[in-house]
């Protein structure tokens, strides 16, 4: 078993990025997959969302990605069956500087592969790696696209929702071109949608029609339960299993596992 990696990028914060990488990993998990998620974000909001306490943590993201320790290491087995958590701690802000300084000092670290070196060590272990990405696209984005076989853009159902998609194409043909040919686009998710305001329906026909058969069938719905569940510490299908939120994200791990062949 090769597992394969996806990233969740979108450099608009508040578009449903960690919402969507914990709860994707969830119902994959669910689903009967080995899942491990890669909390990216200096912000460690994925690793709180699945109620682990920073205090608690030892090793991270960050040594792995510094190679400070075998990734393995750093690696916490969550509270559900399945799914893996590689966490993230306020630290990695400071990885940004240390990659820099180490991409000039150590061939190992050119052209932003420490982050697929590091994942290299565990693939084998998983069916799917999901990588929650800093809400930015910097060294650390550019990290997460080097190492990925795939992206997922979540894109939520609003007026600006195509700005800086451009920009966010342009970083993975960036990515393409210097360190990862075989990266694609695995999907673009429609999220937070107010079925009830014309405009939410307006933007998901200009999203298809724009990306056409990439966009999911599954749209996620603007729901209050999808966005308490984090505070408790679980993903929506521990903390409200019969919500549409569960049923969404559910949804959306089937047509992912449908378009991955039933990896």
């Amino acid at each position: 078993m090769m597992g394969k990696i996806i990233s969740l990028v979108n450099q608009k914060g508040g578009v449903g990025k960690t919402t969507t990488s914990i709860n994707l990993s969830a119902s994959l998990a669910l689903l009967g997959k080995r899942v491990l998620l890669v909390d990216l974000d200096p912000q460690g909001n994925a690793t709180t969302g699945l109620g682990i306490n920073k205090g608690d943590i030892d090793l991270s993201i960050h040594d792995a990605i510094l190679a400070n320790c075998k990734t393995e290491e750093a690696i916490i087995r969550t509270k559900y069956k399945n799914l893996f958590l590689l966490p993230s701690v306020i630290h990695l802000a400071g990885a940004v500087y240390e990659l820099t300084e180490k991409e000039q000092e150590d061939e190992h670290f050119v052209r932003g592969l420490a982050l697929k070196n590091a994942l290299s060590q565990v693939q084998d272990q998983f069916n799917y790696i999901i990588i929650d990405c800093p809400p930015s696209l910097d060294i650390l984005t550019s990290n997460a696209l080097a190492a990925s076989n795939s992206v997922i853009i979540p894109v939520q159902c609003e007026f600006f929702a195509l700005e800086g998609i451009t920009q966010l194409l342009n970083s993975i043909v960036l990515a393409q071109k210097n360190s990862n040919p075989n990266l694609n686009i695995e999907g673009v998710l429609l999220t937070m949608l107010d079925s009830r305001t014309n405009l939410g329906l307006e933007v998901v026909e200009e999203i298809r029609k724009y990306f056409k058969e990439r966009v999911y069938n599954t749209i996620i719905p603007r729901l209050i339960r999808l966005t308490e569940a984090p505070s408790h510490g679980k993903p929506i299908i521990a903390y409200d299993p019969k919500s549409r939120g569960s049923e969404a994200y559910l949804n959306l791990a089937k047509e992912v596992i449908e378009r991955n062949g039933n990896i």
